[in-house]
């Protein structure tokens, strides 16, 4: 299995987190070309109160967010646009961390009026590429994500976010 989950807050369990992320991130990787067996991603399934004591602590940042995620190791270019290094196998088969807030992602996906299932998949989905080197600061890394994700998410029959 490529997700291992730790359930914090039980109604993430409601929505089958579980299969979301390994939907995600297999499908993630595949579109990547990389082979989804190989590789491990631990995901916290958590609420606000966790992830905003996470952004502090890791980030500065003392508030609630969607999603954070912690590489293993950088993968970046150092090209601005340029798609992110692949990870080397074997030794960086754990690509890394992620934690997702139900209470922000619940907020965020009425707001947008999208569906729960949705939003979380496309926000697994842009957790996992940033274990993979992707960014959003540089503008033409921003638009390489995008483009990333929004053509992840269409093979899983999910419409654009953007």
């Amino acid at each position: 299995m490529l997700t291992d989950i730790l359930i914090e807050d039980e109604r993430w369990s409601v929505l089958g987190l579980g299969a979301l992320a390994e939907t995600a991130a297999r499908a993630t990787l595949v579109h990547l070309s990389l082979d989804p067996s190989a590789f491990e991603i631990a995901v916290l399934a958590c609420d606000d109160e966790r992830i905003a004591a996470l952004n502090t602590e890791f980030r500065g940042k003392p508030s609630a967010t969607n999603v954070l995620s912690w590489p293993s190791d950088d993968r970046a270019s150092k090209i601005e646009g340029a798609a992110p290094d692949k990870p080397l196998l074997p030794m960086e088969a754990e690509l890394g961390d992620i934690a997702i807030s139900y209470d922000t992602c619940a907020r965020e996906a009425g707001a947008a009026g999208k569906t729960l299932h949705d939003h979380t998949v496309h926000l697994i989905v842009h957790g996992t590429l940033h274990l993979l080197g992707f960014d959003h600061i540089r503008d033409l890394d921003a638009t390489l994500m995008e483009e990333t994700e929004v053509a992840i998410l269409g093979t899983l029959g999910i419409e654009s976010p953007y």
